[in-house]
């Protein structure tokens, strides 16, 4: 069983993806780079979170 995610995470990858979908790819070190530049999310723990999540969902997505 993976992690589950909250409603938060859930939201923000969501409206990542809506507002900056052609930025964003497939893979984990460069959607972290993409959320760092794009938000103001203060923690390393929430932007990489949030990162994973869209990464998970890019590749859901595309496939």
């Amino acid at each position: 069983m993976g992690r589950i995610r909250t409603k938060q995470i859930k939201r923000l990858g969501h409206k990542f993806i809506e507002l900056h979908k052609a930025k964003l790819a497939k893979t984990f070190p460069e959607n972290k780079q993409r959320v760092q530049e794009l938000s103001d999310v203060k923690t390393k723990k929430l932007r990489n979170m949030i990162a994973g999540y869209i990464t998970k969902k890019m590749k859901t997505i595309e496939d």
